[in-house]
Protein backbone atom coordinates (compact mmCIF):
# COMPACT_ATOMS: atom_id res chain seq x y z
CA UNK A 1 0.00 0.00 0.00
CA UNK A 2 1.48 3.21 -1.31
CA UNK A 3 2.47 6.38 2.00
CA UNK A 4 -0.22 8.88 1.78
CA UNK A 5 1.32 12.12 2.36
CA UNK A 6 0.32 12.14 6.12
CA UNK A 7 2.42 9.10 6.65
CA UNK A 8 5.47 10.70 4.27
CA UNK A 9 5.17 13.72 6.87
CA UNK A 10 5.38 11.33 10.22
CA UNK A 11 8.23 9.87 8.47
CA UNK A 12 9.77 12.95 8.06
CA UNK A 13 9.03 14.22 11.29
CA UNK A 14 10.54 11.38 12.65
CA UNK A 15 13.68 11.64 10.60
CA UNK A 16 14.02 14.99 11.51
CA UNK A 17 14.10 14.15 15.59
CA UNK A 18 17.15 12.09 14.61
CA UNK A 19 19.16 15.12 13.08
CA UNK A 20 18.95 13.60 9.40
CA UNK A 21 17.46 16.78 7.56
CA UNK A 22 18.53 15.62 3.90
CA UNK A 23 16.15 12.76 4.18
CA UNK A 24 13.30 14.62 5.95
CA UNK A 25 13.21 17.33 3.45
CA UNK A 26 13.05 14.59 0.91
CA UNK A 27 9.80 12.86 2.66
CA UNK A 28 8.33 16.27 2.69
CA UNK A 29 9.27 16.57 -1.17
CA UNK A 30 7.38 13.37 -1.85
CA UNK A 31 4.60 14.28 0.34
CA UNK A 32 4.14 17.57 -1.40
CA UNK A 33 4.67 15.80 -4.76
CA UNK A 34 2.03 13.26 -3.90
CA UNK A 35 -0.84 16.15 -3.14
CA UNK A 36 -0.07 17.50 -6.60
CA UNK A 37 -0.09 14.25 -7.82
CA UNK A 38 -4.04 13.79 -6.83
CA UNK A 39 -5.01 17.21 -7.00
CA UNK A 40 -6.10 17.84 -3.76
CA UNK A 41 -6.14 21.47 -3.22
CA UNK A 42 -4.73 21.11 0.74
CA UNK A 43 -3.70 24.55 1.47
CA UNK A 44 -3.32 24.07 4.96
CA UNK A 45 -1.37 20.87 4.57
CA UNK A 46 1.02 21.95 1.80
CA UNK A 47 2.23 25.17 4.20
CA UNK A 48 2.55 22.84 6.86
CA UNK A 49 4.99 20.95 4.54
CA UNK A 50 6.73 23.63 3.05
CA UNK A 51 6.75 25.42 6.40
CA UNK A 52 8.96 21.27 7.74
CA UNK A 53 10.92 20.94 4.76
CA UNK A 54 12.23 25.09 5.41
CA UNK A 55 13.17 24.16 9.10
CA UNK A 56 15.72 20.92 7.33
CA UNK A 57 17.20 23.42 4.76
CA UNK A 58 17.60 26.44 7.52
CA UNK A 59 18.94 23.26 9.86
CA UNK A 60 21.68 22.43 7.01
CA UNK A 61 22.54 26.19 5.92
CA UNK A 62 20.54 26.60 3.03
CA UNK A 63 19.44 28.97 3.57
CA UNK A 64 17.56 30.55 0.16
CA UNK A 65 16.17 27.66 -0.39
CA UNK A 66 14.90 27.78 3.02
CA UNK A 67 13.47 31.61 2.25
CA UNK A 68 12.06 30.01 -1.09
CA UNK A 69 9.74 27.25 1.05
CA UNK A 70 8.80 30.18 3.49
CA UNK A 71 7.21 32.42 0.84
CA UNK A 72 5.33 29.48 -0.78
CA UNK A 73 4.11 28.00 2.28
CA UNK A 74 2.62 32.11 2.96
CA UNK A 75 1.74 32.07 -0.57
CA UNK A 76 -0.68 29.26 0.79
CA UNK A 77 -1.84 30.52 4.26
CA UNK A 78 -0.77 33.99 4.79
CA UNK A 79 1.12 35.00 8.18
CA UNK A 80 1.71 31.96 9.18
CA UNK A 81 4.02 31.84 12.53
CA UNK A 82 6.59 29.13 11.40
CA UNK A 83 7.44 29.83 8.00
CA UNK A 84 7.57 33.84 9.09
CA UNK A 85 9.90 32.46 11.98
CA UNK A 86 12.11 30.49 9.73
CA UNK A 87 12.05 32.93 7.40
CA UNK A 88 13.79 35.50 9.39
CA UNK A 89 16.32 32.94 10.90
CA UNK A 90 17.08 32.45 6.99
CA UNK A 91 17.69 36.04 6.25
CA UNK A 92 19.39 36.96 9.23
CA UNK A 93 21.95 34.28 8.38
CA UNK A 94 22.03 35.59 4.88
CA UNK A 95 22.52 39.17 6.95
CA UNK A 96 19.60 40.60 5.14
CA UNK A 97 18.65 42.00 8.34
CA UNK A 98 15.89 44.43 6.73
CA UNK A 99 14.09 41.81 5.89
CA UNK A 100 14.39 39.66 9.03
CA UNK A 101 13.11 42.53 11.33
CA UNK A 102 10.15 43.15 9.15
CA UNK A 103 9.08 39.18 9.64
CA UNK A 104 10.36 39.34 13.37
CA UNK A 105 7.61 42.51 13.95
CA UNK A 106 5.14 40.80 11.38
CA UNK A 107 5.12 37.53 13.72
CA UNK A 108 4.96 39.62 16.72
CA UNK A 109 1.51 41.49 15.45
CA UNK A 110 -0.17 37.83 15.24
CA UNK A 111 0.97 36.38 18.38
CA UNK A 112 2.83 39.61 20.74
CA UNK A 113 4.11 36.99 23.35
CA UNK A 114 6.74 34.61 21.03
CA UNK A 115 9.81 34.98 22.68
CA UNK A 116 11.95 34.33 19.60
CA UNK A 117 10.27 37.21 17.60
CA UNK A 118 11.24 39.31 20.44
CA UNK A 119 15.14 38.28 21.17
CA UNK A 120 14.88 38.55 17.01
CA UNK A 121 13.74 42.17 16.69
CA UNK A 122 16.42 43.54 19.54
CA UNK A 123 19.50 41.84 17.64
CA UNK A 124 17.88 42.82 14.48
CA UNK A 125 17.74 46.19 15.72
CA UNK A 126 21.42 46.49 17.45
CA UNK A 127 22.44 45.32 13.84
CA UNK A 128 20.75 47.55 12.07
CA UNK A 129 21.95 50.54 14.21
CA UNK A 130 25.45 49.40 13.77
CA UNK A 131 24.60 49.01 9.77
CA UNK A 132 23.20 52.18 9.02
CA UNK A 133 23.48 54.45 12.06
CA UNK A 134 20.19 56.35 14.18
CA UNK A 135 18.32 56.51 10.82
CA UNK A 136 17.84 52.78 9.85
CA UNK A 137 14.20 52.56 10.13
CA UNK A 138 14.29 54.79 7.58
CA UNK A 139 15.68 52.37 5.14
CA UNK A 140 13.45 49.21 6.35
CA UNK A 141 10.66 47.43 3.80
CA UNK A 142 7.54 48.51 4.71
CA UNK A 143 6.00 46.36 7.63
CA UNK A 144 2.55 44.32 6.55
CA UNK A 145 -0.49 44.95 8.33
CA UNK A 146 -1.72 42.03 9.92
CA UNK A 147 -5.57 41.42 10.05
CA UNK A 148 -7.79 40.78 12.22
CA UNK A 149 -8.51 37.19 11.15
CA UNK A 150 -5.04 36.11 11.01
CA UNK A 151 -4.54 37.18 14.83
CA UNK A 152 -7.12 34.69 16.06
CA UNK A 153 -6.32 32.42 13.58
CA UNK A 154 -3.20 30.51 13.93
CA UNK A 155 -2.44 30.21 10.39
CA UNK A 156 1.12 27.20 10.66
CA UNK A 157 -0.26 24.50 12.03
CA UNK A 158 1.65 21.72 13.72
CA UNK A 159 3.70 19.43 11.93
CA UNK A 160 2.14 16.58 13.65
CA UNK A 161 -1.68 18.12 13.18
CA UNK A 162 -2.69 20.01 10.24
CA UNK A 163 -5.67 22.21 10.66
CA UNK A 164 -5.20 22.17 14.27
CA UNK A 165 -5.71 25.54 15.90
CA UNK A 166 -3.88 25.11 18.91
CA UNK A 167 -1.10 28.06 19.34
CA UNK A 168 2.51 26.64 18.47
CA UNK A 169 3.48 27.26 22.00
CA UNK A 170 0.79 24.04 22.94
CA UNK A 171 1.31 22.64 20.06
CA UNK A 172 1.36 18.09 20.38
CA UNK A 173 4.21 17.75 17.85
CA UNK A 174 7.09 20.47 17.05
CA UNK A 175 9.67 17.85 15.57
CA UNK A 176 11.39 20.99 13.26
CA UNK A 177 11.09 23.18 16.62
CA UNK A 178 13.34 21.04 18.24
CA UNK A 179 16.06 22.97 16.44
CA UNK A 180 15.30 25.85 17.58
CA UNK A 181 17.58 26.11 21.21
CA UNK A 182 20.39 24.78 18.64
CA UNK A 183 20.02 27.63 16.30
CA UNK A 184 19.90 30.13 18.69
CA UNK A 185 22.66 28.83 20.77
CA UNK A 186 24.82 28.54 17.20
CA UNK A 187 23.77 32.07 16.70
CA UNK A 188 24.74 33.29 20.17
CA UNK A 189 28.42 31.58 19.78
CA UNK A 190 28.53 33.20 16.06
CA UNK A 191 27.91 36.66 17.63
CA UNK A 192 30.77 35.89 20.61
CA UNK A 193 32.83 35.03 17.72
CA UNK A 194 32.45 38.02 15.87
CA UNK A 195 33.30 40.33 18.89
CA UNK A 196 36.49 38.30 19.30
CA UNK A 197 37.21 39.25 16.04
CA UNK A 198 36.98 42.79 16.57
CA UNK A 199 39.24 42.74 19.18
CA UNK A 200 41.70 40.63 17.03
CA UNK A 201 41.00 37.74 18.57
CA UNK A 202 41.28 35.28 15.64
CA UNK A 203 42.40 32.53 17.11
CA UNK A 204 39.57 32.13 20.21
CA UNK A 205 37.17 33.33 17.50
CA UNK A 206 37.77 30.36 15.51
CA UNK A 207 36.92 28.39 18.53
CA UNK A 208 33.87 30.01 19.17
CA UNK A 209 32.53 29.57 15.16
CA UNK A 210 33.63 25.89 15.21
CA UNK A 211 31.57 24.93 18.11
CA UNK A 212 28.67 27.62 16.41
CA UNK A 213 29.11 25.08 13.25
CA UNK A 214 29.00 22.24 15.57
CA UNK A 215 25.07 23.17 16.14
CA UNK A 216 24.15 24.79 12.73
CA UNK A 217 26.08 24.81 9.34
CA UNK A 218 25.43 28.34 8.03
CA UNK A 219 26.87 29.96 5.45
CA UNK A 220 28.14 33.65 7.00
CA UNK A 221 29.79 31.56 9.91
CA UNK A 222 31.98 29.60 7.48
CA UNK A 223 32.74 33.00 5.96
CA UNK A 224 33.80 34.61 9.14
CA UNK A 225 35.99 31.43 10.30
CA UNK A 226 37.63 31.76 6.98
CA UNK A 227 38.09 35.78 7.80
CA UNK A 228 40.05 34.55 10.95
CA UNK A 229 41.81 31.56 9.03
CA UNK A 230 43.18 34.49 6.48
CA UNK A 231 44.31 36.65 9.55
CA UNK A 232 46.24 33.23 11.17
CA UNK A 233 47.86 32.64 7.80
CA UNK A 234 46.01 29.02 7.74
CA UNK A 235 45.12 29.49 4.27
CA UNK A 236 44.08 25.92 3.38
CA UNK A 237 41.49 25.85 5.96
CA UNK A 238 40.19 28.91 4.76
CA UNK A 239 39.93 27.34 1.31
CA UNK A 240 38.09 24.37 2.98
CA UNK A 241 35.59 27.17 5.23
CA UNK A 242 34.94 29.08 1.83
CA UNK A 243 34.37 25.89 -0.21
CA UNK A 244 31.59 24.81 2.66
CA UNK A 245 30.26 28.12 2.24
CA UNK A 246 30.09 28.31 -1.54
CA UNK A 247 28.37 24.54 -1.46
CA UNK A 248 25.50 26.39 0.78
CA UNK A 249 25.11 29.77 -1.03
CA UNK A 250 27.23 28.75 -4.57
CA UNK A 251 27.00 33.14 -5.33
CA UNK A 252 28.18 33.93 -1.60
CA UNK A 253 30.17 37.13 -2.47
CA UNK A 254 32.30 37.08 0.64
CA UNK A 255 33.13 33.50 0.43
CA UNK A 256 34.34 33.73 -3.10
CA UNK A 257 36.33 36.65 -2.26
CA UNK A 258 38.18 34.76 0.46
CA UNK A 259 38.84 31.93 -0.70
CA UNK A 260 40.31 33.70 -3.86
CA UNK A 261 42.25 35.43 -1.53
CA UNK A 262 43.88 31.98 0.47
CA UNK A 263 44.40 30.89 -3.25
CA UNK A 264 46.44 33.96 -3.99
CA UNK A 265 48.40 33.51 -1.12
CA UNK A 266 48.82 29.52 -2.03
CA UNK A 267 50.13 30.64 -4.94
CA UNK A 268 46.76 28.91 -7.08
CA UNK A 269 46.53 32.02 -9.14
CA UNK A 270 44.23 30.32 -11.92
CA UNK A 271 41.94 29.14 -9.26
CA UNK A 272 41.76 32.64 -7.42
CA UNK A 273 41.60 34.25 -10.97
CA UNK A 274 38.39 32.20 -11.29
CA UNK A 275 36.84 32.97 -8.00
CA UNK A 276 37.10 36.68 -8.15
CA UNK A 277 35.80 36.23 -12.07
CA UNK A 278 32.67 34.39 -10.92
CA UNK A 279 32.46 37.27 -7.85
CA UNK A 280 32.01 39.83 -10.20
CA UNK A 281 29.06 38.65 -12.37
CA UNK A 282 27.45 38.95 -9.19
CA UNK A 283 28.83 42.36 -8.09
CA UNK A 284 30.75 43.85 -11.32
CA UNK A 285 31.96 47.08 -9.66
CA UNK A 286 33.26 45.29 -6.38
CA UNK A 287 36.24 47.24 -6.11
CA UNK A 288 38.08 44.85 -3.49
CA UNK A 289 37.78 42.11 -6.06
CA UNK A 290 38.52 44.19 -8.80
CA UNK A 291 41.94 45.40 -7.26
CA UNK A 292 42.39 41.54 -5.93
CA UNK A 293 41.83 40.65 -9.90
CA UNK A 294 44.43 43.31 -10.60
CA UNK A 295 47.27 42.13 -7.88
CA UNK A 296 46.57 38.70 -9.83
CA UNK A 297 46.96 39.69 -13.46
CA UNK A 298 50.27 41.10 -12.35
CA UNK A 299 51.35 38.06 -10.51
Amino acid sequence: MAASPSDLRRAGNEEFRRGQYGPAAELYTRALELLEATGEAAAEERSVLLANRAACRLKDGACSLCVADCNSALDLVPFGIKPLLRRAAAYEALERYPQAYVDYKTVLQVDCSVQAAHDGVNRMTKALLEKDGVNWRQKLPPIPTVPISAQTRWSAPSAGAPGANAPPATAPQREPDKAAANTERARTLKEEGNELVKKGNHKKAVEKYSESLKLNQECATYTNRALCYLALKQYKEAVEDCTEALRLDPKNVKALYRRAQALKELKDYKSSIADIKSLLKTEPKNTAALKLLQELNRA
